[in-house]
C-alpha cells in the first residue's frame, strides 16, 4: 500500500518522515480499511533504503562470541560501539563498486530502527521504543579500517554503497522472539555465515539501555547489531569480495540482502 495515497496526504512519501510519527503512525494503520485499499504492484529491485536519512547510525563490533574469537579479540564487557556514516546507506538491491586496491568484507547482521526517543531507557523498556528490525550488511573495507591506531572503523565501513539495509522494517511484534532470529549469508552461493540473534553477547535491548546511557537514540536512527563468526577477515586464508561477486544475506521474518560488486 503506498502510504501517501492511502492516507490522503495525512503523511507524506518520505519513509524517514514516518519515523518521527511512529505512534500516530501505528494508530492510523490500525484504523486504515486495508482490505478494501488498492494496492499498488511492488519491483522489489527499485526499493531504497526503508529508513533513508537516519540523524544517528551506530553499529556493534564483536557482539557474538564466535565472532569476537575469530577476530583473536576479549569477548567485551561492554558493547564496542563506532558509527557508520549515513551516506553509505543503500537499499537490499544494489551494485557496490569496490574501492581499488581494497580488502572488502562482509558482516550480516539485524539492524534496529528506534521508533521514539529513548534516554536512559530500561532494559524492560527498550522494545518499546523500537519501531521494528531491519537486514544489514556492515560491509567494510580493511585496509582502510586498520590503517591508523586506533582502528578507524567508521572510514573503513562507509564507502558508497557499504550500508545496504532492507527490504523493509518489520515490527517487533510479528516475531515469535524477537531475540531469537536467524541470520545467513551467502557468497556465490557457499554459505558463509549462520547464527542466530540469541547468542549476541548484548541484545537489543541491552544495547538500547546501553547506548540511551549516553546519548538520546532518535526516531527513525539504527543500530546495527553485530555479526556472527564467519567474516573473510577471520579466514585462513583471509578472503575478500572480488569483481563480480554475488552476496545474499538473510534473516528469519524480514527477507533477503542481495548485493553484486564490481570493480571500480
Amino acid at each position: 500500500m503506498d502510504v501517501a495515497t492511502l492516507g490522503d496526504g495525512r503523511f507524506g512519501p518520505d519513509p524517514q518522515a514516518v519515523y518521527r510519527r511512529w505512534d500516530e503512525f501505528r494508530a492510523f494503520v490500525a484504523a486504515a480499511d486495508l482490505d478494501s485499499a488498492e494496492g499498488v504492484p511492488l519491483d522489489e529491485d527499485r526499493l531504497g533504503p526503508p529508513v533513508p536519512q537516519p540523524r544517528q547510525v551506530f553499529a556493534v563490533g564483536l557482539n557474538h562470541r564466535d565472532h569476537a574469537d575469530e577476530s583473536c579479540s576479549e569477548v567485551p564487557a561492554e558493547p564496542v560501539v563506532f558509527t557508520k556514516f549515513p551516506a553509505c546507506l543503500t537499499g537490499p538491491r544494489a551494485t557496490v563498486v569496490l574501492p581499488p586496491g581494497g580488502h572488502v568484507d562482509w558482516e550480516v547482521e539485524p539492524v534496529a530502527v528506534i521508533g521514539r526517543e529513548a534516554y536512559q531507557m530500561a532494559v524492560e523498556e527498550a522494545w518499546s521504543r523500537v519501531a521494528g528490525l531491519t537486514l544489514g550488511q556492515d560491509i567494510s573495507e580493511r585496509i582502510t579500517q586498520m590503517a591508523a591506531t586506533p582502528a578507524q572503523f567508521a572510514l573503513g565501513k562507509s564507502f558508497p554503497g557499504f550500508g545496504p539495509i532492507g527490504p523493509w522494517v518489520v515490527t517487533p511484534s510479528e516475531f515469535d522472539d524477537p531475540d531469537d532470529l536467524t541470520l545467513d549469508c551467502r557468497l556465490n552461493g557457499e554459505e558463509v555465515q549462520k547464527g542466530r540473534t540469541r547468542d549476541m553477547i548484548f541484545t537489543v535491548p541491552e544495547l538500547i539501555h546501553r547506548l540511551s546511557r549516553v546519548t538520546p537514540l532518535l526516531p527513525g536512527d539504527l543500530v546495527f547489531t553485530g555479526t556472527p563468526a564467519g567474516v573473510g577477515m577471520g579466514r585462513s586464508p583471509q578472503r575478500w569480495l572480488a569483481d563480480g561477486a554475488a552476496l545474499v544475506g538473510s534473516v528469519t521474518g524480514i527477507g533477503e540482502l542481495r548485493q553484486r560488486f564490481v570493480a571500480a
